[in-house]
């Protein structure tokens, strides 16, 4: 069974294609993302006093953090947009790692099916 899997790995298919086609539309739209969150958490908590974001690259690292881990050593925003940007990076982490997971089950599921 794994030396199965292991050679459809080693075959370049229509599916191998829309399989990656896929994943590399996540990872940019998350970049997108990113970046829009950075900007939007660097303009929301740059003056709010009390936060740990006081640099373009602090909103960065918050920011990216955010979409990986769903958590930081930098607390979260103190200002109400900057917490429903907060937010919309978390939901939006959860849905591309669901969505990624799915896409990447049903590559192996669909087998020679295709």
């Amino acid at each position: 069974m794994i030396r199965e899997e292991l050679k459809r790995l080693g075959t370049w298919e229509e599916r191998h294609r829309r399989l990656v086609s896929r994943l590399l539309l996540v990872l940019i739209l998350t970049a997108v993302i990113d970046g829009i969150g950075t900007a939007l958490v660097y303009a929301f908590e740059r003056n709010v006093k009390q936060t740990d974001i006081h640099t373009l690259f602090d909103a960065f690292f918050f920011t990216t953090v955010q979409l990986l881990t769903v958590s930081s050593q930098i607390k979260n925003p103190l200002s109400v947009p900057g917490r429903v940007v907060d937010v919309f990076l978390e939901i939006w982490a959860v849905l591309v790692i669901a969505g990624s997971a799915g896409a990447i089950a049903s590559f192996f599921q669909t087998g020679d099916s295709e």
